[in-house]
């Protein structure tokens, strides 16, 4: 098996954590038993099977990839404001490779960034305080806003994680201010890549936000990437960030949701430049149906385009991933997003249609991209399973290739 020195430690810390929380039950009540020590441990675990169809119109095979992934772990309950979580994440190819994974060697076929591993997921350590003092140490998943420049990329079998610091206080009620140090990035392409892992970074994070009763949150952010292992990723990103929704009577409510930020080089980045970012997604319910408009601008000045390598990337710009890194023109996507989600038909309830098309072009100099649209069908089956269908069709007027994806993914969590 592969990494079984990391397994290794991971089983060793599983049962070292595991005897703690234990303890920590004896401690409470001065009794134990094997209820408590449940109780207590709160084991879990996440299953998920997924496969993926590729067609790209290039020379590549395509690629078809019947993976599977499972995360197990135990994430206890506070012990003296302590607490902690621990979590494994297995990743196998259950299909005889017909896919590019990144490290399989199979480049005649089309890329599908899930590599077989068996990884150390997560595990940290959690201290609650006052006032409204949370401090965290380890490997964590960090999702900030909507992880357009800070997510875990949890779409993908192999979650992106930091060896971070981060601290949040919440002095007074409605403010929020937090601040994260990492030096390592563990992505989603697996230790095995070459670039699936970050290491020796000097990344800071700072957040402020403050909930406007009945309006919204106002959130500002200062991201400082010094990534030596990807220079040309390293950057400095300072914004502003509000969003919120209003119920204008008992059938519709408006949402809304406007950004700006400003980036420029940081780091090793031998490139000078000074790059705006800007969206806004104004949208309506009624009812089961939600419609959301979408603007968004990635500038880029010919050399490069901004860039966000932290981020979750595919909730972004389509899901055919097509834009993962923003082209040196950069990157302006018009985008209607519609949502259906039926509840007075019982046999469709938890059932989520979604519909979102994307008309792409460049930021600067009048280029047309191409344009996408995305169809989604999802269904929750009680408290743990959930089956879903999904399809990403790009449609390119001279940036990269046509490319379709299909999805079929089943999920367990207990």
């Amino acid at each position: 098996m592969k990494h079984s020195n990391l397994s290794r430690i991971f089983l060793g810390i599983l049962s070292i954590s595991t005897a703690l929380s234990a303890s920590a039950a004896v401690a409470q009540d001065g009794t134990t038993s094997f209820e408590d020590v449940v109780k207590t441990v709160n084991p879990y675990v996440d299953i998920r099977y997924r496969y993926e169809h590729v067609d790209q119109d290039n020379p590549l095979r395509n690629a078809n990839a019947h993976t599977a992934r499972a995360k197990f772990g135990i994430n206890p309950g506070e012990f003296h404001g302590f607490s902690f979580k621990v979590e494994g994440e297995a990743i196998v190819d259950l299909g005889n490779a017909k896919f590019n994974d990144t490290t399989n060697g199979r480049t005649e076929f089309s890329v599908v960034a899930d590599p077989e591993d068996v990884v150390f997921n997560q595990g940290y350590l959690q201290w609650k305080g006052g006032p409204g003092i949370t401090a965290k140490a380890g490997r964590q998943a960090l999702n900030l806003d909507n992880q357009r420049w800070i997510g875990s990329v949890g779409w993908r079998q192999n979650d992106q994680t930091l060896d971070a610091a981060y601290v949040t206080a919440k002095p007074f009620e409605g403010f929020s201010a937090s601040y994260g140090y990492a030096w390592r990035v563990n992505r989603i392409f697996g230790p095995d890549n070459p670039n699936g892992i970050w290491r020796d970074n000097d990344i800071h994070l700072l957040r402020a936000s403050y909930d406007i009763e009945n309006f919204g949150t106002l959130s500002t952010f200062g991201y400082l990437l010094d990534i030596p292992n990807a220079p040309g990723a390293s950057n400095k990103t300072f914004g502003v960030r509000f969003a919120g929704a209003q119920k204008l009577n008992d059938d519709f409510k408006l949402s809304y949701a406007v950004e700006y930020a400003r980036q420029s080089e940081h780091g090793d980045n031998p490139l000078d430049f000074g790059l705006d970012y800007f969206s806004v997604q104004p949208g309506i319910s009624y009812g089961p149906f939600t419609v959301k408009l979408g603007y968004e601008y990635l500038d880029g000045n010919g050399q490069i385009g901004l860039q966000t390598p932290l981020a979750t990337l595919h909730a972004f710009n389509g899901w055919a991933d097509q834009f993962l890194v923003t082209p040196a023109t950069g990157l302006e996507d018009i985008s209607v997003d519609a949502v259906f989600k039926p509840s007075n038909v019982d046999w469709l309830k938890g059932t989520t249609f979604r519909f979102v098309y994307h008309d792409f072009s460049a930021a600067s100099g009048g280029g047309d991209y191409g344009s996408e649209y995305d169809a989604l069908i999802s269904k929750k089956f009680g408290k743990h399973f959930t089956v879903s269908a999904k399809y990403a069709n790009y449609q390119s007027d001279g940036f990269k290739v046509d490319t379709e994806k299909f999805w079929l993914t089943l999920g367990f969590k207990y």
